[in-house]
Formats: C-alpha cells, sequence, structure tokens
C-alpha cells in the first residue's frame, strides 16, 4: 500500500501533498505503467484522511495524465510520453491514408446547434449596415475588452433577461470561454485549487491543468456541486454550472446558491465562475436568476458564449467581472489585444440592439422543445429500456439504460448502426461507482424529429 508522509503544519492542503507525492513517484518509476492504485477509500482509509482528499489528488493526476480511470476497475498509471528524435519519427500518413474512424450517420452530439434555422438573412443584412455605417471603426484598433457598443449591448441583455446589473467596464469580450478561463486564471492567479464539478465539462479542467493550475474534482448531489466537499478541497476558486449543470442537467436551488456564496465570502480571493452556457433554453417555469445576479459581495465571475444561443463557429463569449477585478484586468491586462473581429462585433451589437437575438432564441426554443419531446416519444415508443432525465432546461438529456449494457457496449454497437451516443463516464474525472447505471448523454440539437426516429430505429436494432 502506498506510504506518502503527509504533514498538515505545512501549510500546503494535504491533497495537494498527495498529488505531488504521487506525480514525483510516477516520474520516477516507482509507480510504473499500469500499476493500479488504491482505491479512494483504501487509501484514504489507509493514510487516516478524507476521502475527498484522495479524490483532489487522483484528480488532478487524472487532469495531466499521470494516471488514467478504467468503469468498475480503478486507478492506473499512464504510461509516460518521451519523445523520440525526429530521425526515429515515424513518415507521417496522409489524410487520405489515414485509418480515420467511419462518420456517424446520426450523431447525438452536445457541442451542436440546429444551423438550418440561423436567420441568415437578418445576419447578412446586419452586416452590410455595418460595411456602410461603421466603416472607420472597422479598421480601428478595437479596445482590449471588446467593442463598446458590443459590450453595452450584453449589459443591457444580461440585466432585461438574467438578473444581471454591470456597467460595460466590467465586460470583457473574447473568442470563446475555452479563451476567457485561461485569461481568468492569469487574472485570479494560480495560488490554491481550482474546483470543478464531477462530472462536468472536461475541457474546463484540461484547459485549467494545462495552465498549471491544481485541479480539483468535486462530487455532486441531487442539488448539485456539494459544498461541504469543496471546503473540505482547500480550493481558492470554484467553476460551476448552477443553471443547468452539464451533463447531469442539476439546476441549483437557491439555497445551494446562498452556501456557495457564503463559502466564496469566508476567505479573501476566494472566486466563483459561473458558466451560464445554455440558460436561455428552460422550458418549464421561469427562467432561474444568475448566480452573479444573487452575489453581494463582488466574489462571482459570470461567463457565457453565444456558441449554444446562435452557431458554435462564431466564437464570441463574454465574461462580467466584479468592479474590483474589472479595475485589475484595466492595469494588468490591456496589452491583450481583442481576439474578436471587430466586424462580427458590430453585427452582433445590431443584432442584440434590434430585438433579433431574443426573438431568435424564442423561435429556437419551441424548436427545440418539439425536438426533446421527440427524443422522450422515440425511448418510448421504440422500447428503450431506458429512463430520461434533465428535461427542463438545456440542450441534451441523460438516457439511464437498464438492458445489463455497459456504457462502453452501448456506444460501440450504436456505431456500428452508424449511430454516435456518448457515454456520461467520459464527463467524469473520477470513475463512477460500481453499481452507477450506465448512462449516456444524448444530445438533440442537430438532429430533426424524422433523423431522430431513424436513429432509434437503427439503435433498436443495436441494443435490443
Amino acid at each position: 500500500m502506498l506510504t506518502p508522509v503527509l504533514d498538515p503544519s505545512l501549510g500546503r492542503p494535504l491533497y495537494e501533498q498527495l498529488y505531488l507525492q504521487l506525480r514525483r513517484d510516477i516520474e520516477s518509476g516507482s509507480l510504473i505503467a499500469g500499476e493500479k492504485l488504491p482505491s479512494k477509500r483504501a487509501l484514504s482509509a489507509h493514510l487516516k484522511v478524507s476521502v475527498v482528499t484522495v479524490e483532489g489528488a487522483y484528480g488532478q493526476l487524472l487532469a495531466e495524465g499521470y494516471i488514467r480511470s478504467e468503469p468498475k476497475r480503478g486507478f492506473f498509471v499512464s504510461p509516460l510520453e518521451i519523445a523520440s528524435p525526429p530521425a526515429q519519427q515515424a513518415p507521417s500518413v496522409p489524410v487520405s491514408e489515414a485509418a480515420a474512424a467511419p462518420v456517424p450517420e446520426y450523431d447525438f452530439a452536445t457541442n451542436a446547434v440546429d444551423a438550418v434555422h440561423f436567420p441568415f438573412s437578418t445576419w447578412a443584412k446586419l452586416m452590410r449596415q455595418v460595411l456602410t455605417r461603421e466603416d472607420s471603426g472597422l479598421l480601428s484598433a478595437i479596445e482590449p475588452q471588446g467593442v463598446p457598443a458590443l459590450r453595452a449591448a450584453i449589459v443591457q441583455y444580461l440585466h432585461d433577461f438574467r438578473g444581471i446589473t454591470a456597467s460595460p467596464d466590467q465586460v470583457v469580450v473574447g473568442a470563446g470561454s475555452e479563451y476567457l478561463i485561461g485569461i481568468l486564471f492569469q487574472l485570479l492567479g494560480r495560488e490554491g485549487g481550482y474546483a470543478v464539478e464531477d462530472p462536468g465539462y472536461l475541457k474546463v479542467s484540461r484547459i485549467l491543468a494545462h495552465q498549471g493550475a491544481l485541479v480539483c474534482p468535486i462530487p455532486l448531489d441531487d442539488q448539485g456541486l456539494r459544498v461541504d466537499a469543496l471546503r473540505w478541497s482547500g480550493a481558492r476558486v470554484v467553476h460551476v454550472t448552477p443553471s443547468h449543470h452539464y451533463p447531469l442537467g442539476t439546476v441549483m436551488p437557491v439555497g445551494r446558491r446562498r452556501e456557495l456564496l457564503s463559502w466564496a465570502a469566508e476567505i479573501p480571493e476566494r472566486y466563483i465562475i459561473e458558466d451560464d452556457y445554455d440558460s436561455e433554453f428552460r422550458f418549464s417555469g421561469r427562467p432561474i436568476p444568475a448566480l452573479q445576479s444573487l452575489d453581494g459581495g463582488e466574489r462571482v465571475v459570470y461567463l457565457n458564449t453565444f456558441a449554444k444561443s446562435l452557431a458554435p463557429s462564431l466564437r464570441i463569449g463574454y465574461m462580467v467581472l466584479p468592479p474590483h477585478l474589472a479595475e485589475r484586468y484595466r492595469r494588468d491586462f490591456l496589452f491583450y489585444s481583442s481576439t474578436v473581429p471587430s466586424f462580427e462585433q458590430y453585427t452582433l451589437s445590431r443584432f442584440l440592439e434590434g430585438g433579433h437575438f431574443e426573438r431568435h432564441i424564442a423561435r429556437m426554443r419551441v424548436e427545440y422543445r418539439d425536438r426533446k419531446a421527440a427524443l422522450a416519444a422515440c425511448v418510448r415508443d421504440f422500447g428503450i429500456p431506458g429512463t430520461l432525465s434533465g428535461a427542463d432546461a438545456g440542450l441534451h438529456m441523460l438516457l439511464r439504460m437498464e438492458n445489463g449494457l455497459s456504457e462502453e457496449t452501448l456506444v460501440r454497437r450504436a456505431a456500428e448502426y452508424g449511430v454516435a451516443v456518448y457515454p456520461l463516464s467520459d464527463c467524469c474525472l473520477t470513475p463512477p461507482p460500481p453499481d452507477a447505471p450506465p448512462t449516456l448523454v444524448m444530445g438533440y440539437a442537430r438532429l430533426k424529429v424524422a433523423d431522430m426516429i431513424s436513429a432509434f430505429r437503427r439503435l433498436q436494432r443495436a441494443w435490443l
């Protein structure tokens, strides 16, 4: 059994000490590739520390690629990649000859939207207006935080639809959420850990780990991220999706939101990154106010993007910083140039100002509600042995299967019939418990109703 020496008097969180010692053992070869690590509970009992401490260490090693997890088997040491000399590298294979996975005919991916309903004519009209009326502004240098007209339009939209009160000076426009998370890491600093939801949006943890952050996976319950586990982790910053958790679909109730805000207020320089990635698509009840709208202590950074609401290729995201962080950004980060062309920023600002965005969302909400209903009908009518959840908001649902097949088998058999489905375990930094039901994350924004029916006809043959 591993016996790292953990010293609470060092002033460094225990999970970080454990992570550093395990990483050193892997790099030195004391732990060899393929070796199985103790379970979280076994190691925590052996070291007389909490399970959360071991989860934090294992989660960071997973994010950095030092270990891998296998459902129902546990954690294993990954082989360290050693670069070969250039002369020994294998010759590159032409793309036309490379063995690539076949493109699925039907794809339940969650990173897509319906491009058919994009308002091309309106967008083209606004582009022509920008060309004729913003000629001088298009060729001028862009303010690092983004075009003022777009920032003002974003602030107005957030006030009207998300209950957020802010000024344009607090808004930073950037080329997508991933870019902005990288900026945030530099703005907030690397001290302390960065907590992420587990399961959650793995790209966030990978970006943070690549930047050098200590990533702390935090488990969830039926109300969202567990604040008690967050306290145990010792993290200083947490990334959450409270309005519609990805991928579980949980909507964090106001009591848990206030508990999370209380955690942030306990110690200076604690922050919450609120990722509001698809809050526009809520299908029952009133829209949930943003966490930032409840924040009286200026500890919430609000993050959103137009990828889900308009198109993924429109790489425009934005964040709303608390006033003191916005001031810090202008003081220390104005050497960054704007990463979104002014032409697109001016066009989007007119799209928002003219009410086109609001009308587009209203139309798409109706369209996606029909597709959500079609997904539920297909599961029922084709006799798929599973249960859907997470239907109140967002553009995907979870399908918990009950036919005895593993996630791996379900995905493989679906692929053999030309249908791409995605396992919940791909969203986990730590392996799901052995008794967790096989679950698939089913995005429905890309598929028309007729295509969805055809896809489930194939899934019926693949799974039954």
